[in-house]
């Protein structure tokens, strides 16, 4: 009995020590800045007290009066309703085509993953340029509709849509290496099996590879929400949040309100709300998903 039991107890303390460091990073660098940002938004502390003052939740309450904040939120709602989905379907459109290739697959796969290897602030500079009015190509072509000249970054009912633009061209060929992966796994005998049978093409599709690359799409989908809300490099060097906030996003006011306004309780209340947001989404993305998913 004794031997059996130390020998479970060496396995399981072998096991536990391979997992230890990743423990011990999540907790330092994760859980814990998680918990200091729920404490720190229970105090008032800025520049109009010398010390931290206990309020409570009157953060929060200020946060749900802020109209700034609530535009925001806004913001970054209609910001991952327009880049998840699009970028996840041309990123699964962009792995199917690299994934049946005939020629060139090597070519064409780096073509579209290359927009990702783009540092965020060198591909914000290329996109700031496109959308110079007068010179830029995007801000021409859509003179050529309007008749007259277009400040799409300037203008708060086209600032969002171009961020928009520019984040799926920066994010699909990143989602298409996951699709690209999952389109791999897929025995290649289903397909041969359902052409013999005088399935087509997009039956295949349909009844074969979107079912079994479901795991991989709420893989993507959990990703691409979580980036919806995390972007920020873009907007400080194409639009500062404007005009008059209509291109802020939360992870971006969230960083103004610390280092600009130096308001720390502030800003860890919207750490909060926004981390048990993205909590909210994945759990009903799991939940949700998790029943229909069959990973083999």
């Amino acid at each position: 009995m004794n031997t059996r039991w130390n020998e479970k107890l060496r396995r399981n303390g072998f096991g536990w020590g391979l997992v230890l460091p990743s423990l011990l990073f999540l907790g330092m660098f994760t859980y814990y800045p998680m918990l200091k940002s729920a404490w720190l938004s229970l105090f008032e502390q800025n520049l109009a007290v010398r010390t931290p003052v206990f309020v409570g939740m009157d953060n929060y309450k200020a946060l749900l009066h802020d109209p700034v904040f609530i535009e925001v939120f806004r913001n970054n709602i209609w910001f991952a309703v327009g880049t998840v989905p699009v970028s996840m379907a041309l990123a699964f459109v962009m792995a199917l085509f690299a994934d049946k290739a005939i020629r060139g697959k090597g070519l064409v796969r780096i073509a579209f993953f290359y927009p990702n290897m783009i540092p965020m602030i060198a591909a914000a500079s290329i996109w700031l340029f496109l959308y110079m009015p007068q010179f830029g190509l995007f801000a021409r072509f859509a003179s050529w509709f309007t008749g007259s000249e277009v400040n799409l970054l300037g203008n708060p009912d086209t600032v969002l849509g171009s961020l928009i633009v520019m984040t799926v061209w920066k994010e699909a060929g990143y989602f298409m290496i996951f699709y690209l992966a999952g389109l791999q796994q897929i025995p290649k005998d289903l397909y041969e099996s359902a052409s013999v049978d005088g399935i087509g093409v997009w039956t295949q599709q349909l009844r074969i590879t979107i079912p079994l690359t479901m795991p991989t799409t709420l893989f993507v989908t959990v990703v691409a929400i979580t980036n919806a809300f995390k972007w920020v490099d873009h907007l400080w060097m194409m639009t500062k949040g404007g005009p008059d906030h209509a291109s802020s996003l939360l992870l971006y006011y969230l960083y103004e309100t610390t280092f600009s306004f130096n308001d720390q309780g502030m800003a860890a209340a919207m750490t909060v709300v926004m981390i048990v947001l993205l909590l909210v989404i994945s759990c009903f993305q799991f939940a949700g998903w998790e029943r229909k998913i069959h990973y083999q």
